[in-house]
C-alpha cells in the first residue's frame, strides 16, 4: 500500500535511488504491486560532467518528476490460492512518456502480480519473478 509522501527504492538503473509517491493514477487511495504512480526523485546517482550526448540526457535527476510501476511493497498480498506475499521493501521502476521502462535493467525480484496486470516489458528485464 504505497500513498501520498510513500518513499520507494527504485531498482532500475536509471540514476534514481529514493523517489517519493505524489499520486497514484488508479484513482484509488493506495497504490499496490502492478499500479502505476507518479513520483518525484529524491534520491539520484550523481551525474558525471564528463559524459556529453545522450548518455548524459537519459540521466534522471533529483526533484525529476516521473511515472513509475510499483513491483514490491512491504504490505502482504493475497494470492489467489490463498497465500499471502509481502516483501521486506517498497520499490518501482520509473517509466518513459510511453510506459515502458526507462532504464534497462531491473535489479531485483518483482511480485507475480505484473504479469496479470499486462506489464510484460518489466516482467522480461526482472532477474526473478516471486
Amino acid at each position: 500500500m504505497i500513498g501520498l509522501k510513500g518513499t520507494l527504492n527504485v531498482i532500475d538503473n536509471s540514476g534514481a535511488i529514493v523517489a517519493e509517491c505524489i499520486r497514484v493514477m488508479s484513482g484509488a487511495r493506495f497504490a499496490r504491486a502492478g499500479d502505476e504512480i507518479v513520483c518525484v526523485v529524491k534520491r539520484a546517482r550523481p551525474i558525471n560532467p564528463n559524459l556529453v550526448g545522450q548518455a548524459a540526457a537519459q540521466k534522471v535527476k533529483k526533484g525529476d518528476v516521473k511515472h513509475a510501476l510499483v513491483v514490491r511493497t512491504k504490505k502482504e498480498m493475497a494470492r489467489p490460492d490463498g497465500r499471502y506475499i509481502r516483501f521486506d521493501d517498497n520499490a518501482c521502476i520509473l517509466l518513459n512518456n510511453k510506459k515502458e521502462p526507462l532504464g534497462t535493467r531491473v535489479l531485483g525480484v518483482v511480485a507475480a502480480e505484473l504479469r496479470q496486470k499486462n506489464w510484460m516489458k518489466a516482467v522480461s528485464l526482472a532477474p526473478r519473478i516471486v
